[in-house]
Formats: structure tokens, C-alpha cells, sequence
């Protein structure tokens, strides 16, 4: 499957694969931003993509500036769905203690490519019933 990216920028870089099975593919910051304890912000990529029909791109956390810097997505996964063709942002926040900077060309965030399935929407007056039934938030005892 090919994914067709578009510089919108020169600066911008291309998304990458860092290593040999990898799910995500690395996101670059196209500018500088300062994150302050409890900020967010829309981090441009400086690339559009054309998502394949039936298929959507997720951006995801990238782990280590979770760990590290306390730092996430606030719509994660953000979904980039097939017929968007504007600019891929990743809205960034400092859930961390101390002041962030994201530079140009700083790993931002992962993006993984992911199929999708389209449902048909029935309403009806009852569901099937489970052995969980009902039972949410904290119902298995965690």
C-alpha cells in the first residue's frame, strides 16, 4: 500500500519508519513551540496525505515523551480519514511539570495506518444479552 504525501512546507519531513516491524510511523513537528505545564496546541506537521478508501490514519502518543515529559495527544487517537486532504496537525499537551519545547523536526507523535470497517446503522428495541450485561466503568473489579 502506498501513502501519498504532500510537502507544505520545505522544512516539513516526511513521515518515517524507525525501525524494521514498527506499527507507527514517526510524525515531525514543522515549527517551534513552548509548552508550559498544562498547555495545548496544534503542532503542525507541514505534510497532507491521501489515506486510501477504506482505510483511516490514526495519530497516536509517541511513548517516550509520555514517560519522559509527561507529554499526549488530546484527541488520541486522532483519526485522519480518507477524504481529508488538508494539513496533518497533532494537538499536543504538557501534562508534565516543567516547561516543553517541541523544535523543527522533533519526533511529535505516530501516525499508524489502520482499515476500517463501514457499518450499516439499524435501531432496534432490544440488544442481545451477555454475562457482562451492562456493567461499565470499574465493573470487573479494577
Amino acid at each position: 500500500m502506498k501513502l501519498k504525501i504532500k510537502k507544505l512546507y520545505d522544512q516539513a519531513i516526511l513521515p518515517s519508519y524507525a525501525h524494521e516491524g514498527d506499527a507507527g510511523m514517526d510524525l515531525f513537528s514543522a515549527h517551534d513551540y513552548v509548552l508550559a505545564p498544562g498547555d495545548r496546541t496544534l503542532v503542525e506537521t507541514g505534510i497532507s496525505v491521501e489515506v486510501p478508501e477504506g482505510y483511516e490514519l490514526q495519530i497516536r502518543p509517541r511513548s517516550g515523551l509520555a514517560l519522559k515529559h509527561g507529554l499526549s495527544i488530546v484527541n488520541s487517537p486522532g483519526t485522519i480519514d480518507s477524504g481529508y486532504r488538508g494539513q496533518v496537525g497533532v494537538i499536543l499537551i504538557n501534562h508534565g511539570q516543567e516547561v516543553y519545547e517541541v523544535r523543527t523536526g522533533d519526533k511529535i507523535a505516530q501516525g499508524v495506518m489502520s482499515k476500517i470497517e463501514r457499518v450499516v446503522i439499524e435501531e432496534v428495541e432490544e440488544l442481545s444479552d451477555t454475562s457482562r450485561g451492562t456493567g461499565g466503568f470499574g465493573s470487573t473489579g479494577e
